[in-house]
């Protein structure tokens, strides 16, 4: 996956609800789902980061506006 596509959010989340769905079928064969369960890992891991990277400008935003009260998100 590029770095690009890495960077969008709304696509890797589709991406994962596909494969979500292609695991929850059971029409996948045992090394497919193997292969699907990693591929859904990693998409996990870049959508996880992604949302720390927001929560983080979220909070930057909130100080410099002199709200330095730190919000539960």
């Amino acid at each position: 996956m590029s770095k690009e596509k890495d960077n969008n959010f709304e696509l890797n989340l589709k991406k994962l609800e596909s494969i979500v769905d292609k695991l929850e079928s059971g029409e996948s064969g045992l090394e497919e789902s193997v292969k699907l369960y990693e591929e859904g890992m990693r998409i996990k891991k870049i959508c996880d980061k992604k949302l720390q990277d927001i929560e983080m400008q979220i909070k930057k935003i909130k100080i410099e506006n002199n709200k330095i009260s730190k919000e539960n998100l």
